[in-house]
């Protein structure tokens, strides 16, 4: 049996912090398609400049229960529903806005915080939305 893997994950999105810390939120989207179930992730915020300073803060490990690829397209995100792909606008993401901590909590904003953050080019980038287990 292979041991999970072990992912320290670092938090840039304000808003979203008190809620991981608490628990109440339990969704983030990575980009990238390296994470799967069952590995462990721990959170952590950075005191000053990210990856230039101490860390402020640091999560227990909670083990993942979802790591779903998706593609982040400029007008939304496409992701595998059965054997095809379905699309979804930006307007149609408030559901995964609210469990990932947007403020406010619609897809629109949730596309003004990912575009913010990575350059989403024409053929869209892979991704993952990755779901955990609390830790009680």
């Amino acid at each position: 049996m292979t041991r999970p893997r072990k992912w320290n994950i670092p938090l840039t999105y304000a808003p979203k912090i008190p809620g991981v810390i608490n628990g109440t939120i339990r969704q983030t989207i990575r980009v990238g398609r390296k994470f799967s179930v069952g590995d462990l992730v721990s959170f952590h915020g950075w005191a000053g400049k990210p990856y230039r300073s101490k860390w402020s803060f640091r999560t227990p490990y909670y083990p993942l229960i979802m790591a779903r690829p998706v593609v982040i397209r400029p007008g939304g995100i496409e992701y595998l529903v059965g054997s095809g792909m379905a699309y979804r606008a930006w307007s149609m993401l408030d559901e995964i806005a609210l469990l990932d901590g947007i403020e406010p909590p619609t897809g629109e904003a949730l596309c003004i915080v990912l575009h913010g953050m990575h350059k989403i080019p024409g053929e869209g980038i892979e991704a993952q939305i990755l779901r955990w287990r609390p830790i009680p």
